[in-house]
C-alpha cells in the first residue's frame, strides 16, 4: 500500500512511496499532525543514489516490525536533499553539532516546531559493531519524548542557540594574501606518489585544481600545476573514471584512486571537464582534452534529456551491489573479446584472473600504460556488453543549479576546442531552463516530467548567472549578459544579507526554517556565495560601473574573513579574488569573414573576449583583415592584425 511521497516527483521520495512507514513530505500537514497527536518528528534526508540511504530503506523503513514503531510513537517525514537544500543545510549543520560529523541518510528527531533534539546518520535495524539498533534507538526516544521531555526540549534549545551563535559579524577587508595561504596548504597535504590531497578516501574536488592552475598562472608557480597534473592524469588513470563508458565516480575510496563510490553525479563531471579544459589549455597536453570530451561524450549519452535537459546522477547500485555494473571478471573480457584481443586488452587494463577488489576487476591504467584509442573498438564491444546487464537507476530530475554547472563546463569547452557542438548544447538547455525552470526572474529548484518543485534557492541563482556569464563570453551574445544583469540583481534583492555581507541560502520567497544559514565553505560543489564571489567579480569587469565593482568588493571582503578559518576551503572564492587581483585583458575581435570558432580557440581562456562579426564606429577592420583590439593593465594597445603576444 502506498503512502503519502505517491504523488512526489523526486526519484528519492518515490523509492520509498511502497514503505510500510507512513512518510509525509516535508510540510505543515506533518508537523500538525505531531502538535496534534503530541508526537515527535522523526526526519529522514537523502538522494536516490545514496547507496547507505539504500541500505538504511530496505533495512528499515521496509520492514514491517520497524515501521509499526515508527507509524505508532511518531511523525515521519522524507525529505530530497537536493530538492530541499535549505532543508539538509539547516539539519545537517545539527547532525555535524551534535555527532562531529555528517552525511546522509540524515536522521534527525526533533519536536513539532522543528527544534531538534538527536541526530545521526546510517543505523543499522538491530544493534552491532557498538551501534544501537534502529528498533532500539525508537523506543529510547519514545521513552524519553514520554517521561524526560524537558530535557530533550531543553537539549533542542541548546543547539539551536549554539547555531543561531554562528553567524558572520561583518564584512572586514579583502585579504589578499589568502591564495598564497591556500596554496601551501594544499602543498603540504599533495601525494606526490599518487595524486590528490590527503588520505582516502580522495575526492576529486575540481574547483580545487582549478584555483591551483590560475595560481600558477598568475604566481608563476610550477609546482602548484604540477599538483594539478598529476592529479588529474591519477584520475584518468585510475577506475574513478569509468575506462568503459567513461565519466567519473564520485569519489576513490583508496589513495590510488583505483576502487570508487561508482556513483557518477552531474556536477562532479560537470565539474571535471572545467578542470580538464582549463588544463589542456594551460598545458597544451592532448590527455587532459581527451578526457573533458570523452567526460563530455558520457553526459551526452547517458544523462542527457530530449529537449536537452541534463539529468542528475546515476547510481552505484545494481542487484543489491555497489559497483556490481562496472566489475569484470577475467574470463567474462575473454569469452566478450575472444582469446587474443582479451589478453590485450586485459593486458592494457589491469585486468587479473584473481582480480584487484574483492576478487573482481575495476579496468584501469595505474600501471602506466599509454592512454591511447588503440583498444577503442575492444571497448565499444565491452559497453554493449555491458549494456546487457541490470541497468543502473537513473535520477532523471533536472537541477538548475547542476544544469547551470553543466553549461559553464560546455561553454569552456567551446572555447577551447571550437567544437560548435558544445555550444549548441550549453544554449540548448539554457532554453530549457528558462522554459521550465524561470518564471521571469525566479527561478525553481527543479523540475521532473515538466512539473517544478518549489522556489530556487542561492545555489540556483548563483549557479545560472554564472552560467549565463559563461555563455556570453563563449558566443559574445549580448542576451545572456542583459540575462545575467537581471539574475543578479533578483538574487541581491531576495538573498542579500545587508546587514552582515553575503547571502543566505534561502530568501524571501522561500519557506522560514528554525535558523538561517549562510553557506560559505566550497565542499563537493562551490557554495553559493563563492559563486557570487565569482559572478560580481567577472560582472564588474565586464560591465564596469562604481556600483558593481563595489558589490564585488564587498562579497570578497565578506568571504576573506570566512576563508581566514581554513583558506583551502574556499577556493572558488579564491579564483574569484585572483581575477579581482589580476583583471584579465580584454580582447574585441572584429572578424573579416573567419567563423567565430576558429578565432576563439587561439585566444587565452583568461581573457575577456568579445567578437565582432561586423566592424562598427568604434572598433573597425584594420586592412580589411581580421583585427584585434586589446587592452591589459590599463592600457589599450593599437590595433592590430596578429593577435598580440
Amino acid at each position: 500500500m502506498s503512502n503519502r511521497l505517491k504523488n512526489e516527483k523526486s526519484p528519492y521520495l518515490l523509492q520509498h512511496a511502497d514503505n510500510p512507514v507512513d512518510w509525509y513530505p516535508w510540510g505543515e500537514e506533518a508537523f500538525e499532525k505531531a502538535r496534534r497527536e503530541d508526537k515527535p518528528v522523526f526526519l529522514s534526508i537523502g538522494y536516490s543514489t545514496c547507496h547507505w540511504c539504500h541500505v538504511m530503506a530496505h533495512e528499515s523503513f521496509e520492514n514491517e516490525e520497524i515501521a509499526g514503531i515508527l507509524n505508532q510513537y511518531f511523525v515521519a517525514v522524507k525529505v530530497d536533499r537536493e530538492e530541499r537544500p535549505d532543508i539538509d543545510s539547516v539539519y545537517m549543520a545539527v547532525c555535524q553539532a551534535m555527532t562531529g560529523n555528517g552525511g546522509w541518510p540524515m536522521s534527525i528527531f526533533m519536536t513539532p516546531d522543528q527544534k531538534p533534539f538527536y541526530a545521526c546518520t546510517y543505523v543499522p535495524p538491530a544493534a552491532r559493531y557498538g551501534m544501537m539498533g534502529f528498533r532500539e534507538l525508537l523506543l529510547v526516544v519514545e521513552d524519553r519524548w514520554k517521561n524526560k521531555r524537558p530535557q530533550l526540549l531543553e537539549s533542542a534549545d541548546l543547539i539551536l542557540d549554539h547555531l543561531t551563535s554562528e553567524n558572520s559579524q561583518g564584512e572586514g577587508n579583502i585579504d589578499t594574501d589568502l591564495p598564497r595561504q591556500a596554496a601551501n596548504l594544499f602543498a603540504q597535504s599533495f601525494d606526490k606518489q599518487y595524486g590528490g590531497f590527503g588520505n582516502a578516501p580522495k575526492f576529486p574536488t575540481p574547483h580545487n585544481l582549478i584555483f591551483l592552475t590560475l595560481y600558477s598562472v598568475l604566481y608563476h608557480e610550477k609546482n602548484a600545476f604540477e599538483q594539478v597534473k598529476v592529479t588529474l592524469k591519477k584520475m584518468r588513470r585510475g577506475g574513478i573514471f569509468d575506462q568503459i563508458g567513461y565519466g567519473f565516480s564520485r569519489y576513490s575510496t583508496d589513495r590510488y584512486f583505483l576502487v570508487p563510490h561508482f556513483e557518477k553525479m552531474l556536477y562532479d563531471n560537470a565539474l571535471l571537464i572545467l578542470a580538464y579544459a582549463i588544463a589542456y589549455q594551460v598545458s597544451g597536453e592532448r590527455m587532459f582534452l581527451d578526457t573533458a570530451e570523452k567526460t563530455a561524450a558520457y553526459v551526452f549519452r547517458e544523462m542527457t534529456g530530449p529537449q536537452g535537459e541534463f539529468y542528475s546522477a546515476q547510481d552505484a547500485d545494481s542487484e543489491g551491489q555497489e559497483g556490481r555494473f562496472y566489475f569484470w571478471e577475467y574470463k567474462e573480457v575473454m569469452q566478450v573479446l575472444g582469446e587474443e584481443a582479451g589478453k590485450k586488452f586485459c593486458c592494457q587494463f589491469g585486468i587479473v584472473e584473481d582480480g584487484v577488489f574483492e576478487g573482481k576487476n575495476i579496468p584501469n591504467l595505474l600501471s602506466g600504460n599509454a592512454i591511447s584509442d588503440e583498444f577503442e573498438q575492444e571497448r565499444k564491444t565491452l559497453y554493449e556488453y555491458r549494456k546487457s546487464r541490470a541497468p543502473l537507476h537513473l535520477d532523471d530530475k533536472v537541477l538548475t543549479a547542476w544544469n547551470s554547472l553543466m553549461i559553464c563546463a560546455l561553454a569552456v569547452l567551446y572555447r577551447v576546442t571550437g567544437n560548435n557542438r558544445y555550444l549548441l548544447a550549453a544554449e540548448k538547455n539554457q532554453q530549457f531552463i528558462e522554459r521550465y525552470l524561470v518564471k521571469e526572474n525566479l527561478l525553481y529548484v527543479s523540475c521532473r516530467d515538466q512539473k517544478r518543485s518549489v522556489n530556487g534557492f542561492l545555489d540556483d541563482y548563483a549557479y545560472y548567472g554564472a552560467a549565463l556569464l559563461c555563455l556570453y563570453q563563449a558566443s559574445s551574445k549580448e542576451v545572456y549578459l542583459q540575462r545575467a544583469r537581471d539574475i543578479l540583481e533578483e538574487t541581491r534583492q531576495q538573498f542579500a544579507d545587508k546587514k552582515n555581507g553575503g547571502y543566505f541560502l534561502y530568501g524571501t520567497k522561500n519557506d522560514s526554517l528554525i535558523t538561517k544559514p549562510k553557506e560559505t565553505y566550497d565542499g563537493a560543489m562551490p557554495s553559493g556565495n563563492s559563486v557570487m564571489a565569482y559572478n560580481l567579480v567577472r560582472f564588474s569587469q565586464l560591465e564596469e560601473s562604481m556600483e558593481n565593482n563595489r558589490r564585488a568588493q564587498q562579497q570578497l571582503a565578506f568571504l576573506s574573513e570566512e576563508a581566514k578559518k581554513y583558506p583551502a576551503g574556499y577556493t572558488l572564492f579564491q579564483t574569484a579574488l585572483l581575477l579581482y587581483l589580476y583583471p584579465p585583458e580584454k580582447i574585441t575581435v572584429v572578424l573579416a569573414g573567419e567563423e567565430p570558432e576558429k578565432v576563439l580557440v587561439s585566444l587565452p581562456l583568461y581573457a575577456d573576449v568579445r567578437i565582432l562579426t561586423e566592424p562598427t564606429d568604434e572598433y573597425a577592420l584594420i586592412n580589411g583583415k581580421t583585427t584585434y583590439y586589446v587592452c591589459k593593465d590599463y592600457t589599450c594597445l593599437p590595433p592590430s592584425n596578429e593577435m598580440p603576444c
